[in-house]
């Protein structure tokens, strides 16, 4: 194996690339890094302190102070930090601050497994594995309204819909770092696929290049 072994995996909010970088990690042992949690930790700190999400001088001292293992799945996983998160990631200075960070835990031997919007475009592009995880936008909808109900939160789901379209149409056409498919990804679409599907054909690509 390669000093640094590192697996992209981008998709759209709730594609299930979390669930399979995690899934990867743990068969792998490699480290896994949420790249998203760390943009929502950004937002949770704006929240928690009153500030304004547009203000890119206070959001970017904020993303200076992210702790990469403080990161509190639990915490940041609520559904209005996620919106927030989305808002927050549109600003160039946040994401040139959280990539640097996310590039030091990728390049660390034996490298890792990133999951995020922008890991093998921008954060890295030299990844051994890139994968492009995604899935209609109704069927990401109902995955997340799911989460919320068996977490015992209130969801209407046309609610949900209409802000997966918006942080979509936000993520995809920001400016810098836009949510894409990296050239070389290989696209996994979940729509009618479960889990256990998924991370068996995502395992078979990287064992084969992990091989050579």
């Amino acid at each position: 194996m390669q000093e640094t072994f590192i697996i992209a995996i981008d998709g759209p909010a709730a594609s299930g690339k979390g669930t399979l970088g995690r899934r990867l990690a743990k068969e792998l042992g490699l480290p896994h890094l949420d790249t998203g949690l760390t943009y929502r930790a950004v937002a949770h700190a704006l929240l928690s302190a009153d500030e304004p999400l547009d203000n890119e001088k206070i959001a970017i001292d904020a993303a200076s102070r992210v702790d990469l293992g403080k990161l509190d799945r639990a915490v940041l996983s609520e559904h209005n930090i996620g919106s927030a998160a989305s808002k927050v990631a549109a600003m160039s200075g946040v994401r040139r601050a959280l990539v640097e960070l996310q590039r030091q835990f990728a390049l660390t031997p034996p490298g890792a497994i990133l999951d995020g919007r922008d890991i093998g475009t921008v954060v890295c592009p030299d990844a051994a594995v890139k994968f492009y995880v995604t899935a209609s936008t109704r069927e990401r909808a109902r995955r997340r309204w799911n989460e919320m109900q068996l977490r015992g939160q209130d969801a209407d789901f046309e609610d949900i819909l209409a802000d997966i379209a918006a942080r979509d149409a936000r993520d995809m056409g920001r400016e810098d770092s836009p949510l894409k498919p990296a050239e070389n990804a290989h696209l996994l679409d979940t729509s009618q696929m479960d889990i256990e599907t998924a991370f068996q054909q995502a395992l078979r690509i990287v064992m084969q290049a992990r091989t050579g």
